[in-house]
């Protein structure tokens, strides 16, 4: 069965000139933008999920339907995994993915938002995040859009506070080549490879694969 995703088309030819400066302007930035409502019930939620858990926690950002958080939650019984999505509507349609495991939560939520409580609690909390997935976000690949994206947006700041390791895959190999350039700007060095598998993590790696696309994974280390 083959797919039939588009590739992305941008109007960049390689790194954007202006990456290095919003990346040093954001990190200096204090978030002024006050928690959405339903995100701060959605951390309230999770603290609650979590109770007394003193272990590892795996975050899976922009979860979409969760199959990739009831993936991860089988791939790492040692953890506690939480999916994170924006959308109510792609949240409910988590129960097409559910797995018998008690280790993992989806929850609807803000990521910018759940990202900066995540980092004002973590230096008094029993858990420890271990890990960080950012798989196949949305790429805004227009020149004009490169502040949406994750890296040199105002949120960078707390994405790279909140975990030692990253993971983002992306089918647009120079978002991820971005990100690496970030990355390096806060002293965290990365790899990218190209992802080889026979066992899609998410639905919209899947479609891409059997499109005939390469796919693209970044680490952290």
């Amino acid at each position: 069965m083959q797919g039939n995703s588009r590739t992305v088309g941008t109007n960049q030819t390689g790194i954007h000139d202006k990456l290095d400066e919003l990346v040093a302007r954001y990190r200096t930035h204090e978030h002024q933008r006050p928690v959405s409502e339903h995100t701060q019930r959605a951390f309230e939620q999770f603290l609650v999920w979590l109770g007394d858990w003193r272990g590892a926690l795996i975050i899976d950002s922009c979860c979409g339907v969760g199959k990739s958080t009831a993936t991860l939650a089988m791939r790492f019984p040692h953890a506690r995994v939480v999916g994170l999505d924006k959308s109510e509507l792609r949240v409910d349609k988590h129960i097409h993915y559910q797995q018998h495991t008690t280790n993992y939560q989806v929850f609807r939520a803000d990521v910018n938002d759940f990202w900066r409580l995540l980092r004002q609690a973590q230096n008094d909390a029993a858990w420890h995040i271990e890990q960080h997935y950012l798989l196949y976000p949305n790429p805004y690949p227009k020149s004009a859009q490169v502040q949406k994206r994750w890296h040199s947006g105002p949120a960078m700041p707390d994405l790279m506070a909140i975990a030692p390791k990253i993971e983002v895959r992306s089918n647009w190999l120079l978002y991820l080549q971005e990100f690496a350039r970030a990355c390096e700007l806060y002293g965290k060095p990365t790899r990218i490879e190209k992802v080889a598998t026979n066992e899609p993590i998410t639905p919209f790696e899947e479609k891409y694969l059997r499109s005939g696309q390469d796919c693209w994974v970044l680490q952290s280390y």
